[in-house]
C-alpha cells in the first residue's frame, strides 16, 4: 500500500493498519451498531494510544478519523472530539494498567458474545484453532454494567497476567490484546472462528473430542512461533482493501 504523505497526521501506518481492521472486521459481520473499539498505545510507556471516534460505524473509518489520546489525561471526555465513554473506561485502563497490551480489541460478535453468555465460558481445545487460546484466556464472570471507569478498572485488572491473551468478558462479549495491530487482529479473527467451532460443536450434542493438555499447549506455541504470519494475513487484506479502491488510508 502506499501510504498517503500527511506531514500533519502522525503514526500513519499505524493508523492505516487499524482502519483496515475497522473495515474488515465490519465486513465479516463482527461489529456492532457504532459500538466496540480498538485501540493502538504508540509510545513507550503505553499511555498514549489510538482509537476509533465515537459513534462511527467500522465500515466507514479512515486513518484519519483516528482519535490520538493520553490514557493519563483527565480532561479527555471534555475534548470536542471525546471518545466514546464506554472506549475511554475501557481503553484508557487497559492502557493505564497493562502496558504489555499495546493493542486492545473488543468487539461482541456473535459467537464470542454466546460463549459469554454461556455459564462456563472456558473454550476447549478441541481443534487447531481454539488450542490457539488454551491457558491462555482471563474469562470475567463478575459483569457489572457498562464499562466505564469503574469497570474498565475492573476488567483491566483481569489482564494483568502477560499471558492472557484474550478475555471472555461473561455476559459482554470478548477482548483480545497483542503487541501490534496484525497479532491482536489475527487473534481477533481466531478466536470468533474458534468460538464458533466449539458452539457448532455443542450443538451437535455430540462428545467433544478434546486435545490432551501438552498436545494443546504445544499447539498453542507452535502459533505463536508461526513468525509473520499475523502480518501476512493483514497485508493481504489491506491489499484486497487497495484493490477495491477502498478510502480506508485516507
Amino acid at each position: 500500500m502506499n501510504q498517503p504523505a500527511r506531514p500533519n497526521l502522525s503514526h500513519v501506518a499505524e493508523r492505516c493498519q487499524m482502519a483496515a481492521s475497522f473495515r474488515w472486521t465490519a465486513r465479516l459481520g463482527m461489529h456492532e451498531s457504532v459500538a466496540n473499539h480498538f485501540s493502538l498505545a504508540v509510545d513507550e510507556a503505553g499511555r498514549r494510544f489510538l482509537i476509533n471516534p465515537n459513534a462511527r460505524h467500522f465500515a466507514r473509518i479512515r486513518a484519519s478519523d483516528i482519535l490520538l489520546i493520553d490514557a493519563d489525561d483527565p480532561r479527555t471526555m471534555e475534548r470536542p472530539d471525546a471518545p466514546d465513554p464506554t472506549a475511554w473506561g475501557l481503553h484508557g485502563a487497559l492502557h493505564r494498567a497493562c502496558p504489555h497490551a499495546r493493542c486492545v480489541m473488543h468487539v461482541h460478535s456473535i459467537h464470542a458474545t454466546v460463549l459469554a453468555s454461556l455459564a462456563d465460558s472456558r473454550l476447549p481445545a478441541i481443534d487447531q484453532n481454539t488450542a490457539m487460546f488454551f491457558n491462555r484466556i482471563a474469562i470475567d464472570e463478575g459483569y457489572g454494567g457498562f464499562a466505564f471507569e469503574e469497570e474498565g478498572a475492573r476488567c483491566a485488572g483481569l489482564m494483568a497476567d502477560p499471558s492472557r491473551i484474550a478475555m471472555v468478558m461473561g455476559n459482554h462479549g470478548v477482548l483480545v490484546v497483542g503487541l501490534t495491530v496484525a497479532e491482536a487482529f489475527n487473534r481477533l479473527y481466531y478466536f470468533e472462528r474458534a468460538a464458533e467451532t466449539y458452539i457448532r460443536a455443542l450443538q451437535t450434542g455430540r462428545p467433544l473430542r478434546v486435545l490432551p493438555d501438552a498436545v494443546a499447549e504445544r499447539t498453542a506455541r507452535d502459533w505463536e512461533g508461526y513468525s509473520g504470519f499475523a502480518e501476512a494475513h493483514l497485508a493481504e487484506l489491506m491489499a484486497i482493501l487497495d484493490g477495491e479502491g477502498s478510502d480506508y488510508a485516507a
